[in-house]
Parts: C-alpha cells; sequence; structure tokens
C-alpha cells in the first residue's frame, strides 16, 4: 500500500487562519469527489472557524478520563476503519491525553499515512522543536507541546499562513481569535507587534530554506546545471593569504544588500597535498566566515578555476568574490592568473566580483619546489650534479676520450641529466638538460666552438636529446613525489596503528601521547588546553616541551577538540596535510585525558567504598555489643 501524503498549514503565529485554510481546502476537495473526513479540528468556540465544519463529515472522538474531567481525542482506529481519501487533523503538535494511543498528534498523523490516507494538518511555527529557544527568548514563553523538524520537512506540501502583525491584532481585537474578556492581556503580552514581526521572519525564513532544499533536489534530479538567481549565494575564493579576510567581509556586506544572502566560503587545494598556505590563517579565516553567519568549504582539485566554477554552480550561486592577484607584473607572462580565468568561462548567468586589497601585486613569495620534498642533501647534490656534472663530463670528454662520437657524447650527458633527477628532482635535471645542451652545440657538434650547427642532423639529434632529457626528468621527479607520499602514508599508517592500539588499550599516559606529538612532528612544545564555557578563561590539561601555549591564539597551530578544548603546538607552521594525522592525535588525546579523570574518580570511589565497609564493619560490631545482654 502506498503511503499517504501530508499537506501542511504552517502559521506564522496563532490566529493567523492556518484551520481556516485547511477546512477551505477541505471544502474545494469535497467539491471536486474527493472523500474527505475530519478526523480531528478544534474550532475554540471562533465562528468562522466554526461555520467552516459545515457540511464535512467528521468521525467521532474518543473520550478519555484524566483528573476527574473527560476529554476528547482523535479516535485513530475510527478513522482507520473509516479510511477515506483524505483526512483533516488540526494541531500536529498537540500532546494527546494519558491513556491514548500514542503519546502526540504527530504520531496519530503518523499511523494514518503509513495506512494510505493523506492528512491535512496545522501546526504554528514556534511549535517547531528546534525554535523553542528562539521563540522563549522572543515572547518569553516556553512551548511545551513541540514537533519533531523532520516530521514537518517530510511533509509533500507546506504551505505558509501569513498575516501582517497589525491586521492580526485587528483580528484580536474584534473577537475574532480570543474571547472578550482575553484580549487586552494578549495584545499587551504575546501579541505584541515586535514578538508577531519576529515570529513571521522566523517563519518566512523557515519555509524559505525548505523551498531551497526542494529546487536543490529538483536541480540535481533533472541534472539542471546552469544557474538560476532565485537566491543571492555568493561564493569566495580564498588562497590561504591576508587577504582572505578582506575579502569575506566585503562578501557579507555584498550578501546583506540582498535578502536572504548567503556566504560560501571555499578554499581549493591540490590533490596531490602540495599547498604554501598557511593552516593557521585557514583556520582564522574559517572562523571570520562562521562568526559572519557563512559556511567554509574545502574542495580538492587540480584547476583551481574549473574547481571553483564547479564549485559555484553545483551550489547554484549567483556570485563569486576574488582578490586581485598578488602576483608581480612579470608573473603575467605564465598565464592570465586564475581571477582572469574565471571571469572568463564564468558565463553570463555568474557575476565575478575582482576585490582590491593591500597584498595585491606584492608577490606570492618563492614557490616551495616540490624536489624540496626530497630533503635539503639530496637537493644540494642533485644541483650539483645538475650544473656541475655536465661541466666534468665535459672536460673529460675532451682530455680523455675525444674521439668517443656525437652520438655517444649525447648519452652520457643524458646519463648526468638522469643522475640529477634521481639525486635533485625536476628542476636540477632541466638545468642538467639545458647545460648539457648548449655544452654539447658549444664542445661536440660541429662546427665546434659556435653556437650554429652546420649538419640539420645534428639539430634534429640535440632536439631529441632535449626533449628526452626532460621526459625521463619528469617520470624520475614523478616517480620520486609518489614514493615520498608513499613513505608519507605509511607513516601516517603506523601513527594510526599505535593511536588504535596503545592508546585506546589505555597504555598511554597523556604526557606520554603529547611528547609523542612533539616527536612526529618535530615541534618545541605541546599543550592540551581547555575550558568550562565560551567566555570562561583556558587552562593547561597537560603538556611536554618548554614554555607551552597558555591560549591557542599563541601558538603556531592549533587544533579545536569540541567546542571547548583545544591542542596548541609551538615551533613552526605545519603543512595542510599533517593536520589530518594532529587531528586524530588531538580527539586521543582527550580520550586519554577522560580516561585518567574516570579513573581519578573511580579511585576516589574505591577509597569511599572502602571507608564505607569499614564504618559499616565497625558500626556493625558496636550495635552486636550494645545488643549483647
Amino acid at each position: 500500500m502506498a503511503r499517504g501524503k501530508l499537506r501542511i498549514y504552517l502559521g506564522a503565529a496563532p490566529g493567523v487562519g492556518k484551520t481556516y485554510a485547511m477546512l477551505s481546502e477541505a471544502h474545494r476537495r469535497v467539491e471536486r469527489g474527493t472523500d474527505c473526513v475530519v478526523a480531528f479540528v478544534e474550532h475554540h468556540h471562533r465562528p468562522r472557524t466554526e461555520v467552516m465544519l459545515h457540511g464535512l463529515e467528521q468521525t467521532p472522538r474518543r473520550e478519555l478520563a484524566y483528573r476527574n474531567s473527560t476529554f476528547t481525542e482523535m479516535d485513530v482506529d475510527a478513522v482507520l476503519a473509516r479510511h477515506p481519501e483524505v483526512a483533516l487533523v488540526d494541531e500536529l503538535a498537540h500532546t494527546n491525553i494519558p491513556g491514548s494511543r500514542n503519546e502526540k498528534r504527530w504520531q496519530d498523523v503518523e499511523e494514518l499515512l503509513a495506512a494510505g490516507i493523506d492528512v491535512v494538518s496545522t501546526v504554528n511555527i514556534q511549535h517547531l522543536e528546534s525554535l523553542g529557544d528562539v521563540v522563549e527568548s522572543i515572547t518569553g514563553v516556553r512551548q511545551r507541546e513541540t514537533v519533531p523538524d523532520e516530521v514537518v520537512r517530510r511533509a509533500d506540501q507546506i504551505e505558509l499562513v501569513d498575516m501582517s502583525p497589525q491586521a492580526l491584532r485587528r483580528r484580536m481585537a474584534h473577537g475574532n481569535i480570543y474571547k472578550p474578556d482575553k484580549v487586552d492581556a494578549a495584545l499587551s503580552n504575546y501579541f505584541r507587534p515586535g514578538n508577531l514581526t519576529a515570529l513571521r521572519e522566523l517563519a518566512l525564513l523557515w519555509v524559505a530554506d525548505r523551498v531551497d532544499a526542494y529546487l536543490t533536489e529538483y536541480r540535481s534530479e533533472h541534472r539542471v546545471s546552469t544557474i538560476w538567481g532565485s537566491r543571492e549565494r555568493i561564493v569566495v575564493g580564498l588562497t590561504g593569504g591576508p587577504e582572505g579576510r578582506t575579502l569575506i567581509r566585503r562578501a557579507t556586506r555584498l550578501a546583506e544588500k540582498g535578502a536572504g544572502g548567503e556566504v560560501l566560503a571555499v578554499y581549493i587545494s591540490r590533490s596531490d597535498g602540495l599547498t604554501a598556505a598557511s593552516p593557521k590563517e585557514l583556520a582564522v579565516q574559517r572562523t571570520l566566515v562562521e562568526d559572519l553567519g557563512g559556511t567554509f568549504h574545502h574542495v580538492v582539485g587540480d584547476d583551481i578555476p574549473s574547481a571553483l566554477l564547479d564549485f559555484s554552480r553545483g551550489v547554484n550561486a549567483t556570485q563569486i568574490v576574488l582578490g586581485v592577484s598578488r602576483r608581480k607584473g612579470w608573473q603575467y607572462a605564465f598565464g592570465p592568473g586564475v581571477g582572469a580565468t574565471v571571469a572568463r568561462d564564468s558565463g553570463p548567468d555568474l557575476d565575478v566580483h575582482l576585490i582590491t586589497h593591500d597584498e595585491a601585486g606584492k608577490g606570492r613569495g618563492l614557490p616551495v619546489a616540490r624536489s624540496a620534498r626530497l630533503g635539503r642533501a639530496r637537493l644540494i647534490w642533485g644541483w650539483l650534479a645538475g650544473l656541475g656534472g655536465p661541466v666534468l663530463l665535459t672536460w673529460l670528454l675532451r682530455s680523455v676520450s675525444p674521439d668517443v662520437g656525437l652520438a655517444n657524447d649525447m648519452l652520457l650527458f643524458l646519463a648526468m641529466t638522469v643522475a640529477a633527477a634521481l639525486l635533485g628532482g625536476l628542476l636540477p635535471a632541466l638545468a642538467s638538460a639545458a647545460a648539457g645542451s648548449l655544452l654539447l652545440n658549444w664542445y661536440f657538434t660541429p662546427p665546434v666552438h659556435t653556437l650554429t650547427i652546420a649538419d640539420p642532423k645534428n639539430i634534429v639529434a640535440i632536439a631529441i636529446f632535449v626533449g628526452v632529457a626532460v621526459s625521463v626528468a619528469s617520470v624520475v621527479d614523478l616517480a620520486a613525489r609518489r614514493t615520498h607520499q608513499a613513505a608519507r602514508l605509511r607513516a601516517e599508517s603506523e601513527i594510526l596503528s599505535f593511536l588504535a592500539g596503545n592508546v585506546l588499550r589505555g597504555e598511554t599516559s597523556l604526557e606520554a601521547l603529547l611528547d609523542r606529538v612533539r616527536e612526529t612532528f618535530g615541534m618545541e612544545s605541546v599543550a592540551l588546553l581547555e575550558r568550562e564555557s565560551d567566555v570562561a578563561p583556558w587552562t593547561c590539561a597537560g603538556s611536554v616541551g618548554p614554555r607551552p601555549c597558555a591560549v591557542p591564539d599563541d601558538a603556531d597551530v592549533d587544533v579545536p577538540v569540541g567546542d571547548h578544548m583545544a591542542l596548541a603546538l609551538t615551533g613552526r607552521v605545519l603543512p595542510a596535510e599533517d593536520r589530518r594525522v594532529l587531528a586524530a592525535f588531538a580527539a586521543q588525546a582527550v580520550v586519554v585525558l577522560d580516561r585518567r579523570r574516570l579513573q581519578e574518580e573511580a579511585d576516589r570511589a574505591r577509597a569511599q567504598a572502602e571507608g564505607n565497609r569499614i564504618r559499616t564493619a565497625l558500626l556493625a560490631a558496636v550495635s552486636h555489643d550494645l545488643r549483647t545482654p
């Protein structure tokens, strides 16, 4: 049997007319020939609502006795036996009288839906469970009857029943909602204009989020890739540089100009994990965008402009905010840059804003060479082989074996380029290929001691030499980097195995674990900090090394653990790929701290139990002596 469909009339405030709207819908369905019955509707003695019940079939209610009074509730069995096409059930958040079939009315509605009966129901925005604290802070009234948000979100249709605060207060003054003796008290308390305006805004925002979820689901099901500007969504492209804070604040101001604007900050890292971004700066920017009401996203992609555009179209963004490039003028010779590429490929449906900042044009600094991952010693030997090797080989060939032949000379120089690649990576190998080609041309290609080449075949041979040298150097460098990544992953697996073994079995103390963190990442000091609340001062739960941090802001690297704990490290800034393992260490440090405190509590409880046992034995002995004649 197919599950029934749920339609909900969501009221912005009591008295806006959601029950009246539900009954009007019932009359329209009956006129169309739909089998529609009233399972439970409470008219609260409102004349116009009571009139709307005329002409609609009503199922009998169930009477229940509670505290010497008789109450009526919806008779679920009667509705199931009648099995209409549509059942009207008012006040979805209502709590049933003790002794009823279910505790909540929404649970009764779930039974009707499971039986294949369509249900039309009502609920006010203040009865949603997630908004209880917000409504209490606005109105000063705690809502005791609530319904889980997920129950309302699962509804097939949600219709907002809204009314301006002035019109609602007029209805109240005319006696259309409460009896005359309650009107003045209601108008001066719950139904104040400020309260009604705030509740109305809550309802509009909640429904807007639900509509947005429907839109996202529709776009996904129908594979809609074009941007629909139904809501302003601003994507901020971050590079990890200090200009990110300026971009986030500017994007927030842009979002505030339009109703319901949303800011999404995104940082795109390479898939190989090689990045020059500061993890600490990214953490600061993440906190800033979340404090301003936005969200932070970390995306992996080798082509940054394409990844940024794909992310923007995926979230149905309408604007992209980027900073003016920090590159110097001569660096534009290598390409137009991310901002220009995104603006060119964005299309007519996506606006791109380039924001000026203080770091524009100052340069990004020297990029970290990939070969630097091989270590300082290998890098030095690689450059010696790449620059000094061809010179030494030229001297040997000219002095010892001048008649080896051009082909053999090229093979020897190619071997030197491969050696430079094995030692130092790509850049020393490219330097070796360039130096080798010049030396081959000058000393070994006729006419010698000139850069001209007489035989065209020699031109082809040198070109092939350069191409093969560069290709071999690239392959060797790629293999070296993959070896480095494999070693890194092997080290990570060993560390995680250590955490899953010793720590979870309780074989490692907190200080030993923190010392392992300091040893693994080569830091000066490591401290586990905690505080009782967001405004309470930080205290140190455990630390190793000299001069540990007292607050996370003073650390070179800090990893938050929950809301009130953080692992703070000093010594150097760690690359982004190290934070994954560091986060695992931080989580396990909290586990060890909790285990230590639980053990201390158990020891204290054991000592108290021993003391109680001794006192009980002593009292038993004394009472026995007192009872003895």
